[in-house]
């Protein structure tokens, strides 16, 4: 942590949002599928958690939506954690668009008979590249920042890691993980960041305004 670093009370507000988010939708996914006769984490999308042959569908679809809402409204909260710069502002503008994806996942669920399931396909591919895209670009605006010194190499693997997934997805190619397994690659990387450096977020000594913005590196 940089000496002198101060962030508005705003950043442990959207930090606790990003941990409470991944955290909720983990435990989302973990409880439905328990409850999903035959679910494979291999075979199943996990949309298919959503659908209409999952008993507990309604409540996963609001797990999305609640995840996506935290993204967006996380994203715009820890704005003056990070130093000044456009790869900032481009880095959490595609996080709050992949948050905007995954509130998309909920509402359209894979059953969604507008366009035969189209509609779902392309929020989630909304979702997915939104989020690899804007981890990969904001571990550019951490190299400003002394704070996020030991955060921006764990940031960009986790974005090349999820934005490689999201191709290989995208091009039916699984590697042996089957479908349900390489989109878990891609899920999994954003979910860790998420609650680690969330942590690392709520952690930064923060000042009393609320709009006031980070002091430079």
């Amino acid at each position: 942590m940089g000496e002198g670093v101060l962030v508005s009370r705003a950043v442990r507000s959207g930090a606790v949002l990003f941990i409470f988010g991944a955290a909720q939708f983990i435990v989302a996914m973990v409880v439905v599928q328990s409850r999903y006769a035959g679910y494979s984490l291999s075979q199943n999308y996990i949309s298919d958690l959503g659908g209409a042959n999952s008993p507990w569908a309604l409540g996963f679809d609001a797990s999305v939506i609640l995840l996506g809402l935290c993204a967006i409204f996380g994203a715009l909260l820890v704005w003056s954690a990070f130093p000044e710069g456009s790869s900032r502002g481009l880095g959490l503008g595609f996080l709050l668009i992949g948050g905007i994806g995954a509130v998309g996942v909920g509402v359209f669920p894979e059953t969604t008979p507008l366009l035969h399931g189209g509609l779902h396909d392309i929020v989630s591919a909304i979702a997915f590249i939104g989020a690899a895209i804007g981890l990969t670009v904001l571990s550019f605006a951490m190299a400003r920042g002394s704070h996020w010194k030991a955060s921006r190499p764990f940031t960009l693997a986790c974005g090349i890691v999820a934005l490689v997934a999201t191709g290989l997805f995208e091009a039916n190619i699984y590697l042996g993980l089957g479908p349900g397994g390489m989109e878990r690659a891609i899920v999994a990387p954003v979910l860790l960041w998420a609650i680690a450096e969330g942590a690392h977020m709520a952690r930064l000594p923060r000042f009393a305004p609320a709009g006031s913005v980070l002091s430079p590196a």
